[in-house]
């Protein structure tokens, strides 16, 4: 879902609003208030009311709000639309990722994912397009200047979400296009990697929301999710403006297309990596060698005056900074047994399944996943101030040391999977009927990563 705040910034919103000093920063932080206090609300209903329904839903409000941002005529105004665009949004990653786990195999979800996320850098890409399109326009109907972009965006997310309620489905089970054999193998696929589950979709309990939370690599997957935030939302909220500051001299529209190529790179590799994950079933190496790439484009900008040599940074930057949301939701949900854990896990990511030990644990880590990932975003409407301009020391500074910790944590990640398999690898077949012993099939379902045969997949 597009939401062209950074755009509209260039086509004289502040000045139309009256806002001054950092009341664009304001209005961009209350959207991750909304969204985080929203997150396991809205995952919740997801499951409840099943993602056919709760996707297309949710986008439609999107849209709606959207349309209604074109009519604001002051900075409380555009602050109650932001409260409830992040009320709106709060389920979707999760939901999405939490939906695609309900069909695909943990070896098939980066890619999958990667084509969803995918839309983050296109959407910046097309919106820039888009934006400079509709400023070369006199008016759309009665709305002028940066009003177009959100009443014309507006309207076409709302449309895409009417065409989704007529065909989005929850699962294979109920999948319309499936003959009753295909719906049984697709059901099939996902369960055979299910430890200790006998349903796909389960039942939440707390026991499994415990689990669902307290995941390891689900915590460590969230703060680099988190971390990632802070440089993907950062360049979405603000590259408009630092490309303002690269090349004052140029017109509007121009800036706004200056924008577009970076986020083309961007979409690039994301699905490169991604394919490239999903073809080894590996993720945290790939998510450690994101870091230094996305470091070095940032230590340019701290240290280079020249405007095409900061431009070209740019580029670096954006190359590696938005795979990492891919790539973290896949590797929580790939190390999460079931449906109900899976789905908070992926809520805790932030950019993070819902249902049986086999979907409720899933939903939970993407709840997780997500949550602590837009809480990254909460810091990223801070990370560019009107004053720390042209050159943004603080801004770029913070984003090369985020990066620098999500190459400690994932490397940390990886080292204490593969010592940890190490020790499960070594239990014997006797002591592994110690542990469960005494404990009924309930039970057993819902030890999720704590059954002694599963394992982490790096």
């Amino acid at each position: 879902m597009i939401f062209p705040t950074g755009n509209a910034r260039l086509a004289n919103l502040e000045v139309d609003l009256g806002l001054k000093n950092q009341d664009f920063n304001i209005i961009l932080s209350v959207f991750y208030i909304t969204y985080s206090l929203c997150e396991i609300p809205s995952i919740l209903l997801c499951k409840h009311i099943g993602p056919g329904y709760f996707l297309p839903l949710a986008t439609l409000g999107f849209g709606i709000v959207t349309i209604g941002t074109a009519f604001c005529e002051n900075k409380g105004q555009m602050m109650a639309c932001r409260i409830l665009l992040g009320a709106f949004e709060a389920g979707m990653l999760p939901g999405v990722a939490y939906y695609l786990s309900r069909w695909y195999r943990h070896a098939e979800l980066s890619f999958r994912l990667g084509m969803y996320m995918v839309m983050t850098p296109i959407s910046g890409a097309f919106g820039g397009m888009l934006a400079s399109g509709i400023l070369s326009l006199d008016r759309v109907g009665s709305l002028t200047h940066w009003r177009m972009i959100f009443g014309v965006e507006g309207i076409i997310t709302c449309g895409i979400a009417l065409i989704l309620l007529l065909l989005l489905t929850d699962s294979p089970s109920t999948a319309r296009w499936l003959t009753a054999e295909e719906k049984e193998l697709a059901t099939s696929r996902v369960m055979s990697e299910r430890v200790g589950q006998e349903e796909v979709l389960d039942k939440m309990n707390l026991t499994k929301i415990k689990n669902g939370f307290l995941n390891p690599i689900a915590l460590i997957t969230a703060f680099i999710f988190f971390c990632g935030n802070v440089v993907v939302l950062g360049i979405s909220f603000f590259l408009p403006t630092i490309i303002r500051t690269i090349y004052p001299g140029r017109t509007t529209v121009e800036q706004q297309l200056l924008t577009v190529p970076p986020y083309v790179v961007g979409a690039f590799f994301l699905l490169f990596v991604s394919w490239l994950a999903t073809k080894y079933n590996t993720r945290q190496v790939f998510i450690f060698f994101s870091a230094p790439t996305v470091m070095a484009g940032y230590a340019i900008l701290l240290g280079s005056m020249n405007a095409n040599v900061r431009y070209a940074a740019i580029f670096l930057t954006a190359s590696a900074a938005f795979f990492g949301g891919s790539l973290c939701n896949a590797q929580c949900s790939a190390n999460t047994v079931s449906d109900t854990a899976r789905s908070v896990a992926i809520g805790t990511n932030g950019k993070f399944t819902f249902s049986s030990a086999s979907y409720v644990l899933p939903l939970i880590r993407a709840t997780l996943l997500v949550m602590f990932g837009y809480l990254g975003g909460l810091v990223a409407t801070w990370t560019y101030l009107p004053w720390d301009g042209p050159m943004y020391p603080i801004g770029n500074g913070l984003n090369l040391a985020v990066s620098g910790a999500i190459g400690v944590a994932s490397i940390g990640g990886l080292v204490w999977m593969k010592l940890d398999n190490k020790k499960r690898d070594q239990r014997t077949p006797a002591e592994k009927e110690e542990l469960l012993a005494g404990m009924t099939r309930e039970e057993i379902g819902n030890l999720d990563w704590k059954h002694p045969d599963f394992r982490w997949r790096p």
